[in-house]
């Protein structure tokens, strides 16, 4: 509401930055509120701390129910528009009592508009353009965001007594980067039972379709979930059809019938099922028809995609040494009581100055803090940077510091928007650089957000299989970067990848989940992962002047 009321940014992104702050804290927010130490949270200064505790006191924020009565009703929806400013929506509302989107779309359309001046057929048709591109404006959320949802729903499934077993199914269970919607698959002899318990759910708003066996509702944030009952002898050969790809299914389904085989028949489970087709397993994650069912028939399929287990250090991390939360000391106690035998300090190089970058000065006293945390913990700390790729393809530092790293993760912070060309060429000269370097957040996708920059990727990767150089497969889930498809293609050319954390606090470095699943979605195996490697050979791998 600040923003749609054109108010100060930095005030408006200063409620962002406090839920941000207050989403990730580690003690009780009600603590905090009763011993007013709210201003100890870093970013939340006096006004802040008084909006907070409102909040958490009363339930109300008396500034929020004031900027709501200072703009029209719908503005907010009305904002989204191309071409409405508040000020037209104020005089909308007050001329025509215009409250939606829906209702402008009909003013436009019987001509009502035009009564207002200033309002003629070319602006008419401008709205009504503008209003056609809200209407199909991408319905999906973020990977994380529907997890966020859907992970409590199955818990809450899970307890019903009349539920065997709860599975997530769809793109979800694919750990495809964006979702629309949600699928579970539930064993139970109850299907009434659990169907009315899901309607039951709080964040339920309404049911959109129930028969017998499945029904779809509506969360309060807008997102859609659908279960599927089964009798629990059935749940393997249902949860087959709920998580492949449309595609991938019937090309199962086209299989199954040209073998003359019964696809419904009930099985132990997922496994046996491709085995009856007389294919090899296919990971969930891999159920795209994009190759898998060719390579599953041929037992080229792997079977040992990388796993969670598998990861033995955390990579790319950052500390209050440049944008991280948390000290050297948190994020490698954070690590080890994941179980990492080692974790990467690699925070930003002096060019990422809107990220606080490591000066040569401070990188000297980042390095003896790192000598005196490795003192106190069983982890091993190794020494590295995230160091921009330059314009003309050159790393940030000087390469007589560089050498003395553990790890180099290079990566695209700025001018992102070169020509197809200039960008290929960069990347190009900074992957031939002949220190060992890791290629971070390969094409700086934003995740609904940005899309990649523009470069010649299969050029690029030519060059990085050339050289002294791995690629991040990087976990932060607003990235989810390198994309699928273009892994594939690295691990045609024997590059080989580094699994990352992307990790600016401790609570980050669960971002490793993602991290693996996105690797999986690109086939890539235990044994093409560096950090699957123990901390000497880790270190021996990526060394960058060994």
């Amino acid at each position: 509401l600040l923003e749609l009321k054109g108010e100060n940014k930095f005030r408006a992104r200063a409620y962002d930055g406090g839920a941000r702050a207050v989403e990730e804290l580690r003690e009780e927010l009600g603590t905090l509120v009763d011993e007013k130490r709210l201003t100890s949270i870093g970013g939340v200064g006096p006004a802040l701390a008084a909006t907070i505790a409102e909040i958490w006191s009363t339930g109300r924020s008396e500034q929020l129910e004031r900027l709501r009565k200072e703009v029209p009703a719908g503005a907010l929806e009305l904002s989204q528009v191309p071409g409405l400013s508040l000020k037209k929506i104020q005089q909308l509302s007050a001329a025509l009592g215009i409250d939606s989107v829906a209702r402008l779309k009909q003013a436009c359309e019987t001509g009502e508009l035009r009564q207002l001046k200033g309002y003629g057929e070319k602006t008419e048709q401008k709205l009504l353009e503008g209003i056609d591109s809200w209407e199909r404006r991408d319905s999906r959320v973020r990977l994380i965001d529907a997890l966020d949802d859907v992970e409590p729903l199955g818990a809450y499934l899970a307890n019903h007594p009349a539920v065997k077993r709860v599975e997530l199914a769809g793109s979800l269970r694919r750990w495809k980067e964006t979702a629309s919607d949600a699928d579970f698959v539930v064993a139970s002899d109850e299907p009434a039972a659990v169907i009315d318990h899901l309607i039951a759910y709080s964040p339920v708003v309404r049911t959109v379709s129930r028969d017998e066996r499945d029904v779809t509702v509506r969360l309060s944030n807008g997102f859609h979930v659908e279960l599927h009952v089964v009798p629990p002898a059935e749940l393997a050969t249902a949860l087959v059809r709920a998580t492949g790809s449309s595609a991938h299914v019937a090309r199962l389904q086209a299989l199954a019938d040209r073998r003359g085989i019964d696809f419904q028949a009930p099985a132990a489970d997922e496994r046996e099922i491709y085995a009856r087709l007389g294919m090899a397993y296919v990971a969930p994650e891999l159920r795209e028809d994009t190759g898998e069912i060719e390579a599953a028939l041929d037992g080229s399929v792997p079977q040992d995609l990388v796993a969670l287990s598998d990861v033995r250090g955390m990579t790319h991390c950052h500390t209050v040494y440049s944008d991280g939360k948390n000290s050297i000391e948190e994020m490698a106690l954070a690590a080890e009581a994941m179980g990492m035998e080692y974790i990467t300090i690699t925070d930003h190089s002096p060019a990422a100055h809107y990220a606080g970058g490591v000066t040569l000065d401070q990188l000297k006293r980042q390095w003896d803090e790192i000598a005196r945390v490795q003192e106190k913990v069983k982890v091993r700390l190794l020494r590295g940077t995230e160091s921009d790729i330059l314009e003309d393809g050159a790393l940030d530092y000087p390469d007589a510091i560089l050498e003395k790293m553990d790890v180099i993760i290079a990566s695209i912070h700025s001018r992102m928007k070169m020509d197809e060309a200039a960008m290929t060429k960069r990347l190009v000269n900074a992957m031939r650089q002949p220190l060992f370097k890791i290629w971070g957040h390969a094409l700086g996708r934003l995740i609904l957000r940005r899309d990649p920059f523009a470069c010649r990727v299969e050029e690029v990767l030519d060059a990085v299989a050339e050289s002294r150089a791995a690629i991040e497969i990087n976990g932060d889930p607003y990235r989810l970067d390198l994309a699928p498809e273009w892994s594939q293609k690295a691990r045609e050319r024997g590059i080989k990848f580094v699994i990352s954390t992307d990790a600016h606090s401790t609570r980050n470095l669960h971002n490793l989940r993602y991290g693996i699943h996105i690797a999986r979605r690109g086939w890539i195996r235990k044994s093409e992962v560096l950090n699957t490697l123990d901390a000497d050979a880790f270190v021996k791998a990526v060394r960058p002047g060994a």
